[in-house]
């Protein structure tokens, strides 16, 4: 077993794994290969004693987070629609970031506000806080309901089950192998998902302990203290995982796992392979071991020199394997740092 927990992140057509020290990254090529590529962590924080404190930790991944799976969500796509030659500086990302974030604050923290406040006639008591959380919880699963109907988003919660089977799979020091893998669930108690509902109840508690104040006093709270509720439930999240065991945990953090059930869709054999590759590429750049019998499934660096007019055409999901058979692959690379 790896002396790190691994994460990941779902990709279009792949799988993000971050590791101690790297990140890599698993494609799904059109023509049907398995591509890869491994990254440092260089956000000028990562690896650093501040870095490491508790409260602080989590702001780090989170900020980590954002940056650098943005870009691979971006080149991801980029890649599907054959033209890998095409990628976003920091700019350009931090610029779309900002706006998201924009939007993701008044939707899901300044208009619970202003409709409970209207409803409740602004008492600024326990009731309107929960009703607050109430309609933040209800945007929040209303959103993952709607977006989860459409095809491509279908195919992304596939790959986020396809990363948390992998990682169950890796924690068990079982073979990194589609049937080995197969048989873990597809939620895990370190997923972001389950840390966005830890968010929305601790926000509860936060803006309650406000209480009634001016208007400007109310929103200004409401985004002032949306890094302290992320680096408080980082922390939440990481004992919740580590002590699991315990049945009381286990039930608190329980509805973090239901939501998981909309987040995360059982996964094809290609998909789980795209996420072992993910894995072991991870494992290599940090120099661990990989667990017996892994390493197996063919695999190619991605290039991102390619001109879209040198891409191969695309044979369609159900003749990947036909393509991969045709494609000049390498069985087994050298992973990096091994």
């Amino acid at each position: 077993m790896p002396r790190f927990s691994y994460g990941g992140q779902a990709l279009i057509e792949g799988v993000l794994m971050r590791g101690r020290d790297s990140i890599a990254v698993a494609l799904r090529h059109p023509d049907g290969r398995i591509v890869w590529a491994t990254e440092r962590l260089d956000s000028g924080f990562h690896g650093s004693r501040i870095a490491k404190l508790p409260f602080v930790r989590g702001l780090v991944v989170l900020y980590e987070t954002l940056i650098v799976g943005t870009r691979w969500l971006v080149r991801s796509a980029s890649v599907q629609a054959s033209g890998q030659g095409v990628e976003l500086g920091r700019g350009p990302i931090i610029l779309m970031l900002g706006v998201t974030l924009l939007v993701g604050v008044g939707v899901f923290f300044l208009f619970p506000l202003f409709v409970a406040g209207v409803t409740t006639g602004g008492t600024g008591d326990l009731r309107q806080h929960l009703l607050e959380g109430l309609i933040r919880a209800g945007l929040f699963l209303g959103y993952l309901l709607v977006v989860g109907q459409m095809p491509d988003i279908k195919r992304v919660f596939q790959y986020h089950g396809a990363e948390h089977m992998t990682i169950h799979a890796l924690e068990a020091n079982d073979p990194l192998v589609p049937s080995a893998v197969r048989r873990y669930p597809t939620a895990h108690p370190r997923c972001g998902t389950e840390f966005l509902v830890v968010v929305i109840a601790l926000s509860i508690v936060a803006f309650a302990i406000v209480g009634r104040q001016t208007p400007v006093v109310m929103i200004g709270s409401r985004i002032v203290l949306i890094p302290v509720i992320a680096a408080v439930g980082y922390e939440i999240l990481k004992f919740g995982a580590k002590h699991r065991a315990n049945p009381v945990v286990r039930a608190i953090m329980y509805p973090g796992i239901l939501v998981q059930m909309i987040t995360t869709r059982q996964p094809t054999d290609d998909m789980i392979e795209v996420a072992i590759v993910s894995m072991e590429q991870a494992l290599g750049a940090d120099g661990e071991k990989l667990p017996d019998g892994s390493g197996t499934l063919r695999r190619d660096p991605l290039d991102l020199t390619v001109r879209p007019s040198a891409v191969r055409p695309r044979p369609g999901r159900r003749g990947a394997k036909e393509a991969e058979a045709a494609a000049p692959v390498s069985i087994d690379p050298p992973l990096p740092g091994a």
